[in-house]
């Protein structure tokens, strides 16, 4: 786990103080490699790269990047890991392969001289993002795993080709212009994230997972980002697996389904708790956590280190849980408690950790908790992923109850939603709390789910019911989504509700939100139900063995069950929440009103000041929690208060460059 950089001129022979740059990119970029710095360059073909280490297989010299290939044809800068490096180690030495180090990037590079580059990544299991250099063909590979799980970012800068593991890298190319992309801001303030098909800065953009851009100094020479971004090419696809949900496992029993589960999660946690520094994970006390902590203290010989975050708030702790299933299974657990004033003491830092304006609130307590475990540990495993793969979101309970109401006309579902709507949130659950209801049926129907699904009652699809949950403001959705996805033909809502997730949400946001917060301070974090085996064998489970009497990831809790009893695990899905809506009116009212003064917003220009200050005033008097519009809108007014701030290092020196395979 790292954080990589490099440029490739037009110009040849180059100049070497352009090729510097990569110097200053690995300096804002030392967060993410704390145990060294790298650089290779080869003037005469206007390439250099540099690398960042965090060490965490093989902590010698030996597995220090940039690193050539035993026969000097790739040069290697790499940020991540493959997990079964050592089957594919194994496999080489016997086609006669040496090595002389323990690290993955030297197995990935025999593996790309031996077998080629597209060949070996089908074979890898992992996450990564790298450039690999072609010396005897002079070409430059971009690479990004299958999920999506490591970023890449390119640019062009004139006739020079940029690319790096976070945005701040490209302030020190020369001649870089931070100029703003107005549809990026739009998306983002829709979402809450910028999407992958969009990027903050102009003249820049996101490899897509599962994809590969080659370029030699003729491609750019001439070239604008556009025609840079139409030569990237898939080596793996989403929709090629997921098209294998046309032929779910119907000869498989349940058990038998839940048995292939087990098998696979115990290896792809297996081999993400092969580590030469200390290993842990985080334990939220939900489904997804509570397997990979489980198969981890399963397979291992000591106790499994293991940290979560608890709130002061009900309604939002789920540290109680986690404790009981640490007491259970016998991890060594910690636990941080996150109060409004340790929010509000790390929001200044938010904006520089996440690079582009982000805004999903639960960044808070995935920072706080990263922090914690970096105190004792460099690895983490989390359960990332489950919710995608498996069906475990509201939306897709939300999606399958709703799918028969679509079919009545279109006036009845606008006259429920209007009396729906007719009533606050407050009076919904004053109402509810006073029904004879169930106490878990108290516990779904709250006013903001009622409201919630009044907004997307009315919608012609699954996919428009989509579009509107996942728009922080459901009335804008049609401004945020102009295109249908490239989705494959599903007969079942689930699943079209977790392709668009997987491709969407889980790269954009979710795995951002990791990476950011982990490598903000040097740790790293493994997702094993992310691996893509498992991904894999999810497409091929019947989405009624994902979802089944209203709850999701049905097939998970199969798995768990057979380690914990059922009632440490079967609860309503809670999710990583914060209480950002009290918070506005509390300890961050006075940080979040000069943000979002009419005074200021009007002498910025960049957003509707009658937008803003209604959905303020609407959710100071209580009459809707506007708290995930407004949390966008704050977080874009501090990312933009700190773009004007950013400044390059003064200098970057003591980095070695060797002459790699000379």
């Amino acid at each position: 786990m790292c954080g990589i950089a490099g440029v490739l001129l037009a110009a040849s022979p180059s100049d070497p103080r352009e090729l510097n740059a990569v110097r200053r990119m690995a300096d804002l970029l030392a967060h993410r490699g704390p145990d060294g710095c790298g650089v290779w360059m080869d003037q005469d073909a206007g390439i250099a790269l540099s690398h960042r280490r965090l060490a965490i297989v093989d902590l010698s010299e030996a597995g220090s990047q940039p690193m050539a290939s035993h026969s000097g044809r790739y040069v290697a800068t790499y940020n991540g890991e493959i997990y079964n490096f050592g089957d594919l180690r194994r496999d080489l030495e016997a086609a006669g392969c040496n090595f002389n180090g323990g690290s993955d990037t030297e197995v990935m590079l025999s593996a790309f001289e031996r077998l080629g580059i597209e060949r070996s990544l089908g074979r890898f299991a992992g996450m990564f993002a790298c450039g690999i250099w072609d010396r005897a063909d002079r070409v430059l590979h971009l690479i990004r795993d299958r999920m999506g799980k490591k970023p890449l970012y390119i640019g062009l800068v004139g006739r020079t080709l940029a690319f790096a593991s976070e945005l701040k890298a490209f302030r020190a190319v020369p001649g870089f212009k931070a100029e703003i992309c107005p549809e990026a801001v739009e998306a983002m303030l829709r979402l809450g994230w910028v999407p992958n098909h969009h990027c903050i800065w102009k003249n820049v953009f996101k490899l897509p997972p599962g994809s590969i851009l080659s370029v030699t100094a003729r491609d750019i020479a001439d070239a604008d980002i556009d025609a840079l971004r139409a030569k990237v090419r898939p080596w793996w696809s989403l929709r090629e697996a997921a098209k294998a949900a046309a032929e779910p496992l119907s000869n498989l029993t349940e058990t038998e389904m839940a048995d292939e589960l087990d098998r696979l999660l115990r290896l792809a946690v297996r081999e993400r708790m092969v580590a030469d520094v200390p290993l842990g994970a985080f334990l939220s006390g939900g489904i997804d956590s509570s397997v990979v902590v489980t198969l981890m203290q399963e397979q291992s010989r000591q106790p499994v280190r293991t940290f979560t975050i608890g709130f002061g708030e009900a309604g939002y702790d789920e540290a109680t849980e986690a404790a009981q299933i640490a007491r259970h299974l016998g991890t060594d657990h910690r636990e941080f408690r996150l109060s409004p004033a340790a929010a509000a003491e790390i929001i200044p830092d938010l904006p520089r950790i996440w690079d582009e304006p982000f805004a999903d609130e639960s960044q808070i307590p995935t920072l706080l908790v990263s922090r914690l475990a970096r105190q004792h540990v460099t690895v983490v495993l989390s359960g990332d992923g489950g919710d995608e793969g498996f069906g475990g979101y509201s939306r897709h309970i939300l999606a399958s109850r709703l799918a028969p109401a679509l079919r009545l006309p279109k006036l009845v579902r606008r006259a429920v939603a209007g009396a729906t709507l007719g009533l606050s949130q407050d009076t919904w659950n004053r109402i509810i709390q006073r029904a004879p209801l169930s106490r878990s049926l108290r516990r779904e129907l709250r006013g903001d789910v009622l409201h919630k699904i009044a907004r997307v009652l009315d919608s012609a699809d699954v996919l428009e019911i989509y579009r509107r949950v996942i728009t922080l403001d459901p009335d804008l959705a049609s401004r945020t989504y102009r295109e249908t996805p490239d989705m494959p033909h599903f007969a079942d809502p689930v699943s079209q509700m977790s392709y668009l997730d997987m491709a969407g949400y889980l790269p954009d946001d979710i795995l951002v939100k990791l990476d950011r917060a982990t490598m903000s301070i040097g740790l790293e974090g493994r997702c094993p139900l992310l691996d893509h085996r498992v991904i894999e064998f999810a497409w091929r489970v019947p989405a009624s063995v994902k979802v089944r009497g209203g709850k999701g990831k049905w097939l998970l809790r199969q798995v768990l069950g057979r380690y914990i009893p059922k009632e440490y695990h079967d609860r309503p899905k809670q999710g990583f929440n914060v209480p950002v809506g009290a918070w506005l009116r509390g300890s961050l009212r006075d940080w979040a009103e000069d943000l979002l003064s009419e005074r200021r917003l009007r002498h910025e220009g960049l957003l509707d000041v009658g937008y803003v200050r209604g959905c303020w005033m609407e959710h100071q008097a209580k009459r809707r929690d506007r708290s995930k519009e407004l949390w966008a809108i704050l977080m874009f007014q501090a990312w933009a208060d700190q773009a004007k701030r950013m400044e390059l290092p003064t200098e970057a020196d003591g980095y070695a460059t060797a002459p790699l395979g000379e």
